[in-house]
């Protein structure tokens, strides 16, 4: 994992786990670099937030420069915390980019093998799950909040890479990004009884979920291999300096970007 800290100050991670194994930009911003002001400071790429649309944009426009990807090739899915994969050609390029309203609906995971396009997803506490198979050349990523874990969505887009594009499940590299941890993720009866006791830890009588150990065992059960994934283990709630959390800022807050990009 490394820092890519340019002339504008925008910070990214990128995760050599995949980068040094594929021809891939893997990449996950952090809150640090760009024009949004307080609650929303500074690197906010979330246009459904509340925060002035001119400032997401360019900020956005920072990250594109940085990864140098530009926005048009690009392509955004409407999240709704569901299991919708869509497959990404040449035709949805620059897709929820600048307006929310064009993203593609009712989506939470994304796959293709067209080279030069960004998968982008947005996050602020949620799971992002990066999915590569490197002999076939085929990417996926996916948003997995609770509901998107106890719909199993990292399985569902591993599926679609199969069905779609001959991917091999055994072959496939994957990364669990920052995201809620089960030091934080505190959860009442109504979600801690949508899962396994193995995936909860008692806490204050309510339960610590772990969002982790279950897409880990999801993309077990998916056929990727133990040794092919990688959890950061990075707690979006734990470090206010350099992620926005939702659950720790009450819901007002901004969203980091998960991009994943096959370069040649």
């Amino acid at each position: 994992m490394l820092y890519n800290v340019p002339m504008n100050r925008v910070e990214v991670l990128r995760f050599d786990f995949l980068e040094s194994r594929a021809p891939v930009v893997a990449a996950f911003t952090t809150r640090k670099g760009g024009e949004s002001g307080p609650p929303f400071a500074t690197l906010n790429l979330g246009l459904n937030t509340g925060d002035a649309p001119e400032k997401v944009l360019a900020n956005r426009r920072r990250v594109a420069e940085v990864l140098a990807i530009s926005l048009d090739s690009w392509v955004v899915g409407e999240q709704v915390h569901g299991d919708g994969v869509a497959v990404i050609t040449r035709s949805e390029a620059g897709r929820g980019t600048t307006t929310s309203e064009s993203s593609l609906k009712s989506t939470d995971a994304l796959v293709t093998e067209e080279k030069g396009l960004a998968l982008v997803a947005f996050f602020a506490d949620c799971v992002p799950v990066y999915i590569v198979d490197p002999v076939r050349q085929v990417i996926g990523l996916a948003h997995a909040g609770w509901r998107g874990t106890r719909l199993r969505i990292a399985a569902r887009t591993v599926e679609v890479m199969q069905q779609k594009f001959a991917a091999s499940p055994d072959g496939c590299l994957a990364l669990l990004g920052p995201s809620i941890g089960p030091c934080c993720y505190e959860v009442g009866p109504e979600v801690a009884g949508e899962f396994a006791p193995e995936f909860l830890k008692p806490h204050k009588g309510r339960w610590l979920l772990d969002l982790w150990k279950a897409n880990m065992k999801i993309l077990l059960q998916a056929g990727i291999k133990e040794a092919n994934i990688h959890i950061t283990g990075i707690c979006t709630c734990c470090h206010p300096e350099l992620f926005y959390s939702y659950r720790r800022d009450g819901g007002r807050t901004g969203r980091m970007g998960a991009f994943l990009c096959l370069t040649a």
